[in-house]
């Protein structure tokens, strides 16, 4: 027989509004909102609602989240365990703790691997499930271990960076999101002398004024990607609506050789053979190009509309909420970009945010 655990001692709500738990500040509320503040919290809540056969919505930072205006008929949890271990070069987080909270400290104490992911929000324990990058650094490419409950097997287990399965912004916890419950993720990072990782992403490299490959000292690392960030309004700030969003909403589009070549036949028609879109061969045949650049040559440039939803007035990548909006005028946004881009270059956008009770 299956044991549950009661959760008495764990903050409940009812009818609880969850927008606040959004960067978004979008949807409507749960039937009941948890939070966790242990990981043995964390189990007994996803415990009991697995008993009970209630639909369980998990969430950290909500920084990669679109919920429905209608919210969610079931158990939300909150997920707010806190912990950070150093021993060493290994690095140890809570799934609770704030991602870039934690990429500080590793700066702080020296250590290279993740400064580049500096400024990205949400919590640690969503960073693997879609293989969190930004500016030349993959979390995967750090990271050792996933502690995560397996809501199949009913225990805890630990998962190897293989077994995650890690690929562009995908990895097996996004591939089968009702198994496991992130815990606790593990990294192993590098000490380099108080330098950072060898500088890969080419936009970081001209703001820092070094070559590609070149590191620099970690603090200047982490300092610049903030100010990129900033200015592309990627950094959370509770004044500026341009940060009212979930960061990039469309994934960057991987092509199979001959997508690519039909896409190329597309620009050249609509924008003149001299114009060559952005390319980044994967090393497997295809090769990636950039969503934003897509979205702003479809049309669609910063401070794109008129409502209550629109694109950012600093990266046409984010969809943003300008403080009265709902979800449907975002996902209606969404939508005419997805068509736009489409109709204009043949290649159809996918959106990297998770979409709670509702879908584009």
């Amino acid at each position: 027989m299956r044991r549950v655990s009661t959760l008495e001692p764990v903050q409940q709500l009812k009818d609880a509004p969850l927008a606040p738990l959004t960067t978004f500040r979008l949807g409507g509320p749960a039937t009941r909102l948890v939070t966790a503040t242990t990981d043995d919290e964390v189990i007994a809540a996803v415990r009991e609602a697995d008993a009970a056969g209630t639909p369980l919505l998990v969430i950290g930072g909500g920084s990669n989240l679109v919920i429905g205006d209608k919210g969610f008929e079931g158990t939300a949890l909150h997920i707010a365990t806190t912990g950070f271990s150093l021993d060493g070069t290994r690095l140890e987080l809570a799934a609770g703790e704030v991602w870039t909270d934690a990429v500080a400290r590793t700066v702080e104490a020296g250590l290279a691997g993740v400064e580049c992911l500096a400024g990205i929000p949400g919590s640690a324990g969503a960073t693997p499930i879609q293989n969190v990058g930004a500016y030349g650094q993959d979390v995967s490419a750090t990271l050792t271990e996933v502690v995560a409950y397996d809501r199949r097997a009913e225990e805890t287990v630990t998962l190897t960076n293989a077994e995650c399965a890690f690929s562009y912004r995908h990895s097996l916890f996004k591939d089968r999101p009702d198994r496991y419950v992130v815990l606790r993720v593990r990294f192993e990072l590098e000490d380099a002398g108080g330098l950072s990782a060898p500088i890969a992403y080419p936009e970081t490299a001209r703001a820092l004024g070094v070559a590609a490959g070149d590191r620099v000292p970690l603090a200047h690392a982490r300092e610049t990607v903030l100010r990129l960030r900033a200015g592309k309004g990627m950094v959370l700030d509770p004044e500026d609506h341009d940060t009212w969003s979930a960061g990039s909403f469309f994934t960057n589009p991987v092509l199979t050789a001959e997508e690519y070549g039909t896409f190329l036949t597309r620009v050249a028609d609509r924008l003149g053979p001299d114009v060559t879109p952005p390319a980044y061969p994967t090393g497997d045949g295809r090769t990636k190009t950039s969503a934003a650049w897509l979205i702003d040559r479809a049309g669609f440039t910063k401070g794109y509309g008129s409502g209550p939803a629109r694109i950012s007035t600093k990266h046409t990548l984010a969809l943003t909420n300008r403080g009265e909006a709902t979800t449907e005028d975002l996902l209606a946004l969404a939508r005419e970009v997805v068509a736009g881009v489409r109709d204009a270059f043949g290649v159809t956008l996918v959106n990297e945010p998770v979409t709670i009770g509702v879908a584009l």
